[in-house]
């Protein structure tokens, strides 16, 4: 295998250290760069760093982004579709691929356009316009906001009475509270269903044969309660091109291939016996998902980005099995107060039982002098991973892992997986949207 140059992108926080550290592993050349001014020591002592990314796009194999944002702004879609028109092979998106993100009612239109079904959607730039229309048509809602402030994700919110009355207080309380941020937010009507995302890896042309199946955990407490934070975990298994692939991303191939889109993207669904109903798009990679997908993949991570950059038609081989992440955090996670973590979390040492560091994978996280320590301001240091034949078998080498592990104040997720295992799998089956794993 060739050694190749990779500079990997940050222009926000920073998101893709685990991924940068995976390839600096397999022995490829790295640089890291991030802009974000309280994430700049994230990964120190794990990956080479860059204080001027643009200093290094002529040194770079391969340039990396991680997300959609540079600041506040939308703008790495446009980063990246100017370096593909100077030559430079890049994994990210353009400025259309990352408005199916920032604005919802694109997103849904461009499903609409190409004959994927939507549930029934209103966009307001208004407080008082949306607690009208619920008003008027009383319904469970989900309130999703737009722009900028939907990285605040306990703003997200599902609606659970049927005239919408608490979806009318919840809207209230933003407009008082988070007005002078919230500049619009779609009204969602609430399907229920199985929540599943497909997740296809596209090279500019076509997507990669393999498709990602993942489940998230947004609440923070077991049992889905508590507020929404960004994850919590993730259990995921891959499989071909089913019907649940076919009748989603499938039908967008043509579109991302007019945009050279090269990268993961994602679409998350909520599915039952009368069909399949897409809710967001994430244009980018997903975290923790991405470092449950390294762990699957059995095939050179760096020679797979490479190959997917470049549009070389790349190969992947991943477990035939199932995996689940679990995200391990500290305290205030996941709300910012200084003092807290200041008192109990920065700084904290990671430490291990054991002498492997077999599916621990970083986020905010450093090493000092051999020592993990938590760094950055978030608290989420570590993720750790297991997989198995059996979702059960996954969840048992996971768990296991994190017995081995002592942080002070250290709190995660223990359910991750248990949704599968109960009964969302055989669901999905027996509606016939999976179809065999190939």
């Amino acid at each position: 295998m060739d050694s190749r140059q990779f500079l990997f992108v940050s222009a926000d926080a920073a998101l893709i250290t685990d991924l940068a550290w995976q390839v600096h592993r397999e022995g490829h050349d790295v640089k890291y760069y991030i802009d974000a001014a309280g994430d700049h020591e994230i990964g120190d002592g794990f990956v080479p760093k860059t204080d001027d990314w643009e200093a290094e796009v002529a040194w770079a194999d391969v340039v990396v982004f991680d997300d959609i944002w540079v600041g506040d702004d939308v703008g790495t879609g446009a980063l990246a579709q100017e370096l593909r028109e100077q030559g430079t092979a890049v994994v990210g998106g353009t400025p259309n691929t990352d408005r199916l993100e920032e604005d919802r009612g694109y997103a849904m239109d461009v499903l609409e356009e190409h004959g994927v079904n939507t549930i029934e959607h209103h966009v307001f730039h208004d407080f008082d316009a949306g607690i009208q229309h619920v008003q008027e048509h009383p319904a469970p809602y989900v309130i999703k906001p737009l722009g900028e402030v939907q990285n605040v994700k306990r703003l997200l919110y599902v609606g659970n009475e049927d005239d919408g009355s608490d979806v009318v207080d919840v809207l209230r309380a933003y407009k008082k509270a988070w007005g002078h941020r919230m500049k619009g937010f779609q009204l969602q009507r609430k399907v229920e269903g199985v929540e599943v995302a497909v997740c296809g890896f596209f090279d500019g042309n076509s997507f990669v044969d393999q498709v990602n199946f993942n489940f998230e955990h947004k609440k923070l407490f077991p049992g889905n309660i508590g507020p929404s934070t960004g994850e919590m975990g993730t259990s995921m298994f891959w499989a071909g091109r089913n019907r649940l692939f076919e009748e989603t991303l499938g039908r967008l191939e043509g579109w991302l291939a007019d945009e050279g889109y090269v990268g993961s993207i994602d679409i998350n669904c909520i599915v039952n016996e009368t069909g399949i109903y897409p809710l967001e798009f994430t244009p980018r990679f997903g975290y923790p998902t991405i470092a449950l997908q390294e762990e699957s993949f059995e095939s050179n991570t760096g020679q797979f980005f490479y190959d997917l950059a470049h549009g070389n038609d790349p190969d992947l081989d991943v477990h035939r099995g199932y995996q689940i992440a679990v995200r391990v955090v500290l305290p205030p996670f996941p709300f910012d107060d200084e003092k807290t973590y200041e008192e109990n979390s920065r700084n904290a040492a990671v430490v291990f039982q054991t002498e492997s560091r077999a599916g621990v994978h970083l986020e905010d996280a450093k090493n000092v002098d051999g020592q993990w320590r938590a760094a950055g301001d978030n608290g989420m240091p570590i993720v750790v991973t297991g997989k198995g034949e059996t979702m059960q078998e996954a969840r048992e080498q996971c768990y296991g892992r994190i017995d081995d592990i002592v942080m002070p104040n250290m709190y995660y997720r223990d359910d991750i997986g248990e949704r599968w295992i109960d009964g969302e799998g055989d669901r999905l089956q027996a509606w016939g949207y999976l179809g065999p794993q190939s």
